[in-house]
């Protein structure tokens, strides 16, 4: 085998074997989803974001949420933060640290959950929309790694891949992202729901 591969996978492996023994991480996944289902329950809705990989991966989240997951259910409000044209008038206006803080200023009320996506836990954007989020009184929550960064204890839920490797964190993201998806469905949409019909193969 390629020594670079098995480099790769090898590391990959042990890092979900480390997050699999850190029992304060999956509690910390589990109270995240909670929150979101009470957010929905709520009639709320989530407002996601990050730079680069991070906010295709917000895209990913919101996507499956609008969308579907494992079951054909109802459509559940989330937004990801990548309109290029929002993007691109609050960069040239007010500068690119404002970009998300503006979202969160236009889309969210009271009682909102606001996902900042960031492996660093540094980005001036994300940290400076977390700050908006929580001036509105949004619930808030990091996906990081690297220690949580500067935003580390500075949200409500904080979700901290421990690993300093921008891609094996955005790999165990990923992971995440599926499965606060498929607790929140599991949460809202019981085997018994009439909300609940069908499963399909998800594309």
């Amino acid at each position: 085998m390629n020594p670079i591969i098995h480099s790769t996978l090898f590391t990959a492996r042990n890092l979900v074997s480390l997050v699999i023994a850190d029992e304060a991480l999956i509690s910390e996944i589990e109270k995240t989803a909670k929150q979101i289902s009470e957010v929905y329950q709520r009639k709320g809705k989530l407002i996601i974001f990050g730079n680069g990989g991070s906010m295709c991966d917000a895209i990913h989240f919101a996507e499956e949420l609008t969308g579907r997951f494992h079951h054909d259910r109802q459509a559940l409000p989330a937004i990801a933060i990548s309109d290029p044209g929002h993007l691109s008038c609050v960069a040239n206006d007010y500068g690119y640290d404002s970009v998300f803080s503006r979202a969160v200023e236009a889309y969210t009320t009271p009682g909102d959950m606001v996902i900042g996506i960031s492996t660093s836990g540094n980005s001036a954007n994300v940290i400076k929309a977390m700050e908006a989020a929580t001036q509105r009184e949004c619930f808030t929550c990091l996906l990081s790694g690297n220690q949580g960064g500067i935003l580390k204890d500075k949200c409500d839920f904080q979700i901290i891949v421990p690993s300093d490797d921008t891609a094996r964190i955005q790999e165990i993201h990923a992971i995440v992202i599926h499965l606060l998806i498929e607790l929140v469905e599991s949460e809202l949409f019981l085997t018994d729901s009439p909300l609940l019909n069908h499963d399909y193969p998800s594309c």
